[in-house]
C-alpha cells in the first residue's frame, strides 16, 4: 500500500475550507511531472475548493520526437493520476489535445476559473512556456516541494563557494538531512568514518556477472489505451512526412502509478540493494539493470519523493547490515547527484544550454537518431538497451555516449536534446547539468573539475 509522504516542513500550506457558499473558482494545474497527492499547489487546498487539470498533448512532439516508451509513461503516469484525485474527491479534468493554450483557455472559460495555481515546474522552459500564454486568470507560482533543497536554500549556500563541487554539496546534504550520520549538531560524523567509498564501489565485472531480475509489470487496460494513442500518432507523423519515434513501443513495462513505483522501491531493497555497491559501475552485455534501482523516472515524475526514497533506503540498508559503500553510493545518487543537478541548474540560469567550451560542432552520427548501426559494439549495445526500454545507467550513459560525444567533437546542444527525447528519466534539468556539464565539459569546469575522457581500455576494463 503507498506510504504517507515526509511530514510537511514547518511553513508549508495548511488545508483549509472555504466560507459557506464560497465560489469555486480556484484552478490548479498538474504538470506531467508533478505527480503526487503532497505537491505544493495541491498542499493548501480541499477537494471541495478547486478543480485540478491535467493537460495531455501532442503538442510535444512538434519540439521533440520523444521516445516511444517515454511518451506512454508520461501520459499513462498522468492518467492514473487523475483516476486517483477523482477518487479522492477532487474535480479532475484531463483533456487531450494538440495545443495547451486552446486547452487551458477552454478549461478556464468553461469552469469559470479565476485564480490558477501551478507548482514551479523543474525544467525552466515550462515557466516561460505558461507565462507566454498570457491566460486571463490571476496566475499564482507556488514554489516546488519536489526536492529535498529550495531554490533559496541551494542558492545560499552556492554563493559561499567559488567551486561548487560535489563533494562539498554532499557533505552539508548528510549533515543538513541527518543521513548515515553519527552524532547531532556540528559534532556529527559520517557513519563509518568517511564520507565517500567510490573507491569499494568501483569492481570490473567478473566473466559471466549477472544481477538479479528487474520488477517489470504488465500494461493496464489504460496503458493499452496510451500505447494505442502513441502507435496512432506515430502512423500520424509518418504518413505527413516526419521520421518515425525512436525506440520501440512495446514491450512496455515501466510502473505507473505511486503504489507501483513504491513496489519497485521495496524490490531494490529485497533483492538488489545489499549488492548494488561492487559493480555499480560495471557494464555487462545482456545485463542493462544489474542492481541498480531503476527509480530515477518516478523519482522524476513525482511518484515517490526523494526523502522518502532516502529515509527508507536508510532504515532497511542498516536494519539489513548491508555494505555501508553500497548503502552510501545509492544514497548519495539521489542525495548528492539528483539535488546537487538540479540545484545547479537554477543556479546557472538560462544561459547554461547554450555553452560550448570547446566549440565542437559536428552533427549526431545517424546510428543516434536510429539507435544502432554504429560499427562500434559498445555503443551499439547501450544503443540497443536503450531502443528496448529507453533506460541505460550512468555509467553507459557518461563513459560511452558523453565520453563518445567529447572525443568526437558533437554539439552539445544537439547530444543534450538527444539526451532529453531518448531517456526515459530524461528532462531539461536532468540533462543540460549532465551533459553539457559533467558529459562534454562543455560549461568550462563549472560542474565538473575536469573532461571526463576515457580511452577504450576502461571500457575493456569496466565491460564484460
Amino acid at each position: 500500500m503507498p506510504q504517507p509522504w515526509p511530514a510537511r516542513p514547518a511553513g508549508w500550506p495548511v488545508k483549509r475550507r472555504l466560507e459557506p457558499g464560497g465560489a469555486m473558482t480556484i484552478g490548479i494545474w498538474i504538470l506531467g511531472d508533478q505527480l503526487n497527492g503532497e505537491q505544493a499547489a495541491l498542499a493548501g487546498l480541499n477537494p471541495d475548493q478547486a478543480r485540478v487539470l491535467l493537460v495531455e498533448s501532442s503538442s510535444v512532439l512538434h519540439q521533440r520526437a520523444y521516445h516511444r516508451q517515454k511518451l506512454v509513461l508520461v501520459w499513462s503516469a498522468m492518467r492514473h493520476f487523475a483516476a486517483e484525485l477523482q477518487e479522492q474527491g477532487w474535480r479532475v479534468d484531463q483533456p487531450e489535445t494538440e495545443s495547451f493554450s486552446a486547452a487551458v483557455r477552454g478549461w478556464i472559460e468553461a469552469h469559470g476559473i479565476r485564480e490558477l495555481r501551478v507548482m514551479e515546474p523543474a525544467d525552466r522552459g515550462f515557466r516561460a512556456a505558461i507565462e507566454r500564454l498570457q491566460l486571463p486568470v490571476s496566475l499564482v507560482w507556488v514554489p516546488s516541494n519536489a526536492f529535498l533543497w529550495s531554490r533559496s536554500d541551494f542558492a545560499e549556500w552556492a554563493s559561499g563557494y567559488k567551486q561548487l563541487r560535489l563533494e562539498l554539496f554532499y557533505r552539508e546534504s548528510r549533515r543538513r538531512f541527518g543521513v548515515l550520520m553519527e552524532g547531532s549538531g556540528k559534532a556529527a560524523q559520517p557513519l563509518g568514518g568517511q564520507w565517500n567509498f567510490d573507491a569499494d564501489n568501483r569492481k570490473p565485472p567478473p566473466k559471466g556477472l549477472k544481477g538479479p531480475q528487474p520488477l517489470w509489470f504488465e500494461p493496464d487496460a489504460i496503458t493499452q489505451a496510451v500505447i494505442a494513442k502513441v502507435r496512432s500518432l506515430d502512423e500520424r507523423r509518418q504518413a505527413d512526412g516526419h521520421s518515425a519515434l525512436p525506440g520501440d513501443l512495446e514491450p512496455f513495462r515501466w510502473a505507473v502509478t505511486r503504489a507501483q513505483a513504491l513496489e519497485v522501491l521495496e524490490h531494490f531493497i529485497a533483492t538488489r540493494l545489499a549488492g548494488f555497491g561492487p559493480y555499480q559501475d560495471a557494464m555487462v552485455t545482456g545485463e542493462p539493470t544489474l542492481w541498480h534501482a531503476l527509480l530515477s523516472p518516478y523519482l522524476n515524475l513525482g511518484l515517490l519523493h526523494p526523502l522518502e526514497v532516502i529515509r527508507r533506503l536508510e532504515h532497511a540498508g542498516l536494519e539489513q547490515q548491508v555494505p555501508l559503500a553500497g548503502l552510501e553510493g545509492v544514497i548519495r545518487q539521489i542525495l548528492g547527484w539528483r539535488e546537487y543537478t538540479h540545484g545547479l541548474y537554477q543556479w546557472f540560469g538560462p544561459d547554461y544550454p547554450a555553452l560550448n567550451h570547446f566549440e565542437a560542432d559536428q552533427p549526431l552520427p545517424a546510428s543516434f537518431e536510429q539507435l544502432g548501426g554504429s560499427g562500434l559494439r559498445c555503443l551499439d549495445t547501450v544503443f540497443a538497451e536503450l531502443r528496448s526500454s529507453g533506460y541505460a545507467h550512468h555509467i553507459q550513459r557518461l563513459m560511452v555516449l558523453a565520453n563518445y560525444g567529447l572525443i568526437a567533437g558533437l554539439n552539445p546542444q544537439a547530444l543534450t536534446a538527444w539526451f532529453h527525447r531518448m531517456f526515459i528519466d530524461g528532462h531539461d534539468w536532468v540533462m543540460q547539468t549532465n551533459v553539457i556539464g559533467m558529459g562534454v565539459f562543455a560549461d568550462g569546469g563549472r560542474l565538473a573539475s575536469k573532461p571526463y575522457a576515457a580511452s577504450g581500455n576502461y571500457i575493456k576494463r569496466m565491460s564484460s
